[in-house]
């Protein structure tokens, strides 16, 4: 090339460059026509706006860790002042309180609940549902960094852990409404007269999986993992109460579609969230295990095996049914003050090939013995105890007792009893063993001591 196309080249070249420069900066000038204090004290005055426009204020299902907790419904009205008037379904106390908050700017905008109110009661340390959290509380903050809006909403995310927030216009019947998520506690965990077992069951459309379905009232927490074989999928999720029903998260998803809103049916107790072509999600009852185990079949094996619900340790346990932490309320209302149910323990074939259930006692009340025989109901996969003679703590023979009839009908119940090794551990290392009533929802916790 010669030399005076090679300079005509580079000029052009040039000044084609000169001209995009000219054209990103003309782009870039709208960006940048505010100080980055300018540009936060426009947010703030965003965010003071948008709080204050809600004639009913703002309503905030609060998931602080959707990874082993769930949501905590909140009722916020701001006012001018600089004070916010705040409910929450965090325990029975739905009533309204007072308190003030501030808008603040940092490195960015946030609001932050300056003095004491229901929101606090998820950041408090030394407030904790189950040991995992000691320390650590309901892994809840105050200080919400903003986010901006979309679609109504104000989204924030949590300062102490990223997790999202979004505040949705209330209306005068959450406020009205909310003891209603309390209320709707009791269908979540499961009347009395309800089966213990559930299951997840999805649709698609064209084809339905189902998954066994599990929930921890005391960390709102619910899993669910597939009964089929080659099918691994797993839905665990936070729950948080509605008037009508459930909120999860994360979402159900099914078929592309992400179901989170479960609405209550009382005359089967089932909860239904519904997409569209078909789809849905249905957590319901069923009268037995959706999977039987052979879980039962170390108890009939020799040498001796043993399991016991130490109240110490398990009285908490999440798989104890509300039938059997009642049986041992009642125990325990019967006895002096001074003593409580220590453990019901099972013995299973000992060195003299008997078997045994100790019921043991705090506060010098002696040990007694219910002697049984076992038996096995191969075809249903469950565990029958045979009940013998009572035993007092010095061997003598004895009527049956009066304080235990109730709970130890329920473990020799002649239908059998469900055996179940869980993957879980509670506060040891020992595997956790529950037994579970075929005709009744009678559940109860123990270690194994092998």
């Amino acid at each position: 090339m010669k030399i005076k196309n090679i300079y005509k080249f580079l000029f052009a070249a040039f000044l084609a460059l000169q001209l995009s420069s000219c054209d990103n900066n003309t782009d870039a000038d709208p960006k940048f026509d505010k100080t980055p204090t300018e540009r936060l004290n426009a947010q703030k005055t965003e965010l003071n706006d948008a709080l204050l426009s809600s004639e009913f204020g703002w309503k905030a299902v609060y998931f602080t860790d959707n990874t082993i907790l769930g949501g905590y419904t909140h009722l916020f009205k701001f006012a001018a002042d600089g004070t916010v008037q705040m409910a929450s379904d965090f325990d029975d106390d739905t009533a309204v309180y007072k308190s003030e908050y501030q808008v603040q700017l940092g490195s960015t905008v946030s609001l932050t609940f300056t003095t004491k109110n229901r929101i606090h009661l998820l950041s408090e340390s030394d407030n904790y549902p189950i040991a995992a959290l000691r320390a650590k509380g309901y892994l809840g903050d105050f200080q919400f960094l903003y986010y901006g809006q979309e679609n109504g909403q104000i989204i924030f995310k949590a300062n102490r852990n990223g997790a999202e927030i979004r505040f949705v216009k209330a209306t005068a019947q959450d406020w009205t409404d909310l003891p209603k998520n309390i209320d709707m506690i009791d269908n979540v965990i499961g009347d009395d007269t309800r089966p213990l077992f559930r299951l997840l069951e999805t649709n698609d459309g064209t084809a339905k999986h189902q998954f066994d379905f599990s929930f921890s009232d005391v960390t709102r927490y619910a899993e669910a993992n597939s009964i089929e074989t080659g099918y691994s999928v797993s839905y665990n999720m936070g729950v948080g109460y509605t008037p009508t029903g459930i909120v999860v998260s994360p979402a159900v998803e099914v078929a592309g579609q992400k179901l989170t809103n479960f609405v209550y049916n009382d005359v089967d107790g089932s909860f239904t969230a519904t997409g569209t072509n078909g789809v849905t999600a249905v957590i319901k009852y069923s009268n037995k295990p959706l999977i039987l185990t052979d879980d039962y079949r170390v108890m009939l094996q020799a040498p001796q095996t043993g399991f016991a619900y130490i109240h110490a340790n398990l009285a908490t346990a999440p798989s104890n049914s509300s039938l059997f932490n009642s049986l041992i309320a009642e125990i325990h209302a019967s006895l002096p003050s001074t003593q409580k149910v220590n453990r019901i323990q099972f013995t299973f074939n000992d060195a003299a090939g008997e078997s045994y259930i100790s019921y043991t006692f705090t506060g010098g009340k002696t040990t007694i013995y219910h002697n049984f025989t076992v038996q096995q109901d191969a075809v249903n996969k469950k565990l029958i105890l045979v009940p013998g003679t009572w035993q007092a703590n010095t061997g003598a023979v004895i009527a049956q007792p009066a304080l235990l009839k109730k709970v130890d009908t329920e473990l020799m119940n002649p239908s059998g009893l469900y055996i179940k090794k869980e993957a879980f551990k509670i506060a040891f290392t020992n595997n956790i063993y529950t037994f579970t009533s075929s005709t009744s929802n009678f559940r109860m916790t123990t270690y194994a001591f092998q």
